[in-house]
């Protein structure tokens, strides 16, 4: 015996993806129903997909992961979509240095930086190429004396464009963690967006400089970046005796653990990953 449930017109074409309802049937045998389900997906104009975008940026548009209810009751989610990006720009002028940052979460490693200090130039660029942001750096400062000024005020602008790009922080992953090699050198670092800014650093840098570059400035330049970002940071040496190796290795495993934090999880919906409900950085 055959049951008809709803009479409309059934496409068969291979080259469409647009859902139609369909001529379902539902077969008795005996005892059995056996149910013949089609799985669709909205067209996307679909009323139920939400359009967000956070005042810090207004070059964000977040579409939040809408949730489909199949006809057996379970979600379906998208993850969220980004047009433009999530960028964060800062002009920071003192006596001392005068520094302009642009960072997009989004983009696709693009590295324009030009500091003054040619190794934190090419540190900048592992932080680019590896993350997959695209980072622009401009500063000018009183390199005269040294690079001090310039490598802390750069470090801040760098950490406030990260605080601006964030916004609230929905649907992200938080924490990221990556160990990367670089010949003999390996570097660990683990972060935490959690709006709390600390630093852990455990780097023995064999040599004083780098060319003119102070080794003393790589802990304080994230230290700095952490200050305004409000990120828990920890960086561990696990081997090295090359101090551009480790002082490098050290960049791109901080580039790959901020990609993977400040990437989306599918499986939140655009909720803030965190059991308070909020993540700020106070």
């Amino acid at each position: 015996m055959e049951l008809p449930a709803c009479h409309h017109p059934l496409n068969f074409s291979s080259t469409t993806t647009t859902s139609h309802l369909v001529n379902t049937r539902v077969t008795i045998s005996q005892t059995t129903l056996i149910p013949i389900r089609f799985h669709h997906q909205p067209p996307s104009s679909a009323p139920h997909l939400r359009h967000s975008f956070t005042p810090m940026d207004v070059q964000r548009a977040t579409i939040a992961g809408a949730s489909l209810v199949e006809d057996n009751g379970s979600p379906e989610t998208s993850s969220p979509i980004n047009i433009g990006g999530r960028i964060g720009e800062v002009k920071r002028v003192t006596k001392e240095t005068n520094v302009s940052v642009r960072i997009n979460l989004d983009g696709s490693g693009v590295a324009d930086s030009s500091t003054g200090i040619p190794f934190l130039d090419h540190m900048l660029d592992q932080l680019a190429s590896h993350g997959l942001f695209d980072v622009h750096v401009k500063a000018t400062g009183d390199i005269h004396i040294d690079d001090h000024h310039t490598n802390e005020d750069v470090a801040l602008a760098i950490g406030t464009a990260l605080l601006q790009a964030l916004g609230d922080r929905k649907g992200i992953n938080r924490f990221g963690d990556f160990s990367a090699p670089l010949d003999e050198a390996l570097i660990h670092v683990s972060l935490d967006l959690s709006g709390r800014p600390h630093l852990s650093y455990d780097l023995c840098i064999p040599t004083e400089r780098v060319g003119t570059y102070d080794t003393q400035l790589v802990e304080h330049f994230f230290q700095s970046l952490v200050n305004t970002s409000g990120m828990t940071l920890h960086i561990r040496q696990l081997a090295g005796k090359n101090s551009h190796h480790v002082i490098e290795a050290t960049f791109k495993a901080f580039a790959r653990a901020l990609r993977q934090a400040t990437e989306y999880d599918p499986r939140r919906r655009g909720s803030i990953p965190s059991s308070k409900g909020v993540l700020s950085r106070t």
